[in-house]
C-alpha cells in the first residue's frame, strides 16, 4: 500500500512539474510592449514656518549643565504655550543632549548641553514675533520654510491629473507612431517629490540676539516650493 501511495505522489509531482514546464514554454514573450514616463510639476507658495531656537550651556558638571538647560527650556516653553494655536502657532521641544569635552589627555574635561525648542505653523508673523521675543535665552539657530499638508495634498492632486493625462497622451501618440491604432495600460506607478530648501542658520541673529536685540521679530520671508508628479510605467500596443 506504501508503494502504491509514494508512486502516486511522485506520478502527481512529475505531471505537476511537466505542466508547469509546458505553461512556461507556452507563454510568449511580451511583444510590442511599450515603456515610457511623463510628469508635471507646479510652483506652490510656502504656507508653513519652522523656526528652531537653541539653548547651550558648557560647565564641569553634567548635571548642573541639563539643569540650567532644563530650567531654561521649561521657561521658553511656558512663554511660547500662552501663543500656542493649533496649526498656526505649534510649539513643541526638539533636542536635548549632553556630550562630554576631552582634554588632550583623553580624560572628561568638562560638559556642553543643548537644547531646542521648535516653533511651526502657518501664522508667519506670530511666530516670527515669539521667536524674536524668546531669542535673549534661547537665541534662532535655523529658520525653514516648507508646505503645510493640506497644500501639499492639494497641489499633488491637480499635478497627478497632469501628469497622468501627458502620459496617456504620450502613450497614445508613441502607439501611433509604431504603427498601432492603440494601447491599453499593463501597469502604471505614480510618485511625488516636493522640493525643500535646506534650513536656513541664523548664527547673526543669534549675536544680535545675545547682545540685546530680544524684542525684535525674526525676519523671515517665504518663498515657493516645486511639487512634481511623475508617472511611469508599460502599455500594450494594439491594433484595435
Amino acid at each position: 500500500m506504501n508503494r502504491r501511495f509514494f508512486s502516486a505522489v511522485a506520478l502527481a509531482a512529475a505531471a505537476t512539474s511537466a505542466a508547469a514546464q509546458t505553461a512556461a514554454v507556452a507563454l510568449p514573450a511580451p511583444q510590442n510592449v511599450l515603456s515610457l514616463a511623463a510628469q508635471a510639476s507646479t510652483e506652490v507658495p510656502q504656507d508653513l514656518l519652522t523656526i528652531t531656537l537653541a539653548a547651550q550651556r558648557d560647565g564641569a558638571d553634567a548635571a548642573a549643565v541639563q539643569s540650567q538647560l532644563r530650567q531654561v527650556l521649561d521657561n521658553a516653553l511656558n512663554e511660547a504655550r500662552k501663543a500656542q494655536r493649533p496649526g498656526q502657532l505649534d510649539v513643541r521641544t526638539g533636542q536635548f543632549a549632553l556630550s562630554p569635552r576631552y582634554s588632550n589627555k583623553g580624560q572628561i574635561a568638562g560638559w556642553t548641553g543643548r537644547a531646542e525648542l521648535v516653533l511651526e505653523g502657518r501664522d508667519s508673523g506670530a511666530i516670527s514675533q515669539l521667536a524674536g521675543r524668546l531669542s535673549g535665552a534661547m537665541p534662532v539657530a535655523h529658520v525653514m520654510h516648507g508646505l503645510s499638508r493640506e497644500a501639499r495634498e492639494k497641489a499633488e492632486g491637480d499635478v497627478a491629473a497632469q501628469a497622468i493625462a501627458r502620459f496617456r497622451q504620450r502613450a497614445e501618440e508613441y502607439a501611433r507612431q509604431f504603427g498601432f491604432a492603440g494601447y491599453s495600460i499593463r501597469e502604471v506607478n505614480v510618485g511625488q517629490a516636493d522640493g525643500m530648501p535646506p534650513p536656513q542658520p541664523m548664527f547673526r541673529r543669534a549675536m544680535a540676539a545675545q547682545a540685546g536685540a530680544v524684542d525684535e521679530s525674526v525676519p523671515v520671508e517665504a518663498g515657493k516650493a516645486t511639487v512634481t508628479v511623475t508617472v511611469n510605467g508599460s502599455v500594450q500596443m494594439s491594433a484595435r
